[in-house]
């Protein structure tokens, strides 16, 4: 199993190598990962924020070999680095874009927009494009066939869950792509932070029951405050998480209680959350 060093180029899988930038943080885990998919014509998935060093490593890489510059969605830590990459190597954008909520990446934009099941293909690999909205809406996993290998993006990361944030980020649509992926050939999972997850249908199940455990617990918090605003639930249904995460917390809470909304479960009056 490969393990991250920041700016070396590793090996992951026979047709994909990998490059992590050095953005560690609390979110990023041990920063932004990059992929680069062939060996004649190129295509480089995430290339991450606009960090000279990273970028450079990049270019220097791939030179006039890389035809598309993918993204699997515009937050600031994955897609900056794509429009300085496309104009130094003539690549091709690719990606959907959505209006900035805030956490967007304003500078990606006269992509090519993808629907489920796009593929790009050459003689030596296949890259099928999976919509997978939840995290935000116009997330893109890329599965690159020949290696059964997913490239998650945001949608799945090593070591930790993700953050679903409102109104880009949305829990049914989260659970829903998840359960897609269910009927797709995938050896590995390849997280846009973190290292290769092996098992991936495990992975996907763990992870539906996880959110399901959680919302259960959204439920019952309801039920054990009344009425209660989201600030006033996050400590008791967060009374697991470690409190200097509860603002993040917050959001992925946000999230639960709109999937509750969308199933008439529950109601907003206002800036309070009640059971119908």
């Amino acid at each position: 199993m490969p393990t991250i060093t920041h700016g070396e180029l590793i090996e992951v899988s026979p047709h994909v190598r990998r490059i992590t930038a050095t953005n560690a943080s609390r979110m990023t885990g041990p920063g932004t990962n990059s992929y680069v998919v062939g060996k004649e014509e190129l295509a480089l998935i995430d290339p991450g924020p606009a960090e000279d060093a990273h970028m450079q490593a990049i270019i220097d890489l791939c030179g006039d070999k890389l035809k598309w510059v993918l993204v699997t969605h515009t937050h600031r830590d994955h897609s900056p680095g794509a429009i300085h990459i496309a104009k130094a190597t003539g690549a091709e954008l690719i990606g959907n874009v959505i209006d900035n909520d805030g956490f967007q990446d304003e500078t990606f934009t006269n992509a090519r927009a993808l629907v489920q099941d796009d593929v790009i293909k050459t003689d030596e690999f296949t890259i099928r494009a999976l919509l997978s909205p939840g995290h935000v809406s116009n997330h893109i996993c890329y599965l690159v066939e020949e290696d059964k290998l997913l490239m998650t993006g945001d949608h799945v990361m090593g070591g930790s869950t993700v953050v679903i944030i409102p109104p880009a980020g949305n829990m049914k649509h989260y659970i829903e792509s998840l359960e897609n992926m269910l009927d797709y050939d995938i050896q590995y999972f390849a997280p846009g932070h973190g290292d290769l997850i092996e098992k991936p249908h495990d992975e996907i199940r763990y992870l539906i029951n996880h959110r399901l455990k959680r919302e259960a617990k959204v439920a019952s918090g309801l039920k054990q405050t009344g009425p209660a605003t989201v600030k006033q639930l996050v400590p008791v249904v967060y009374d697991d998480v470690d409190p200097a995460l509860h603002g993040m917390a917050a959001l992925s809470l946000h999230a639960h209680l709109i999937k509750l909304e969308m199933e008439k479960k529950v109601q907003l009056q206002g800036n309070i959350w009640q059971f119908i």
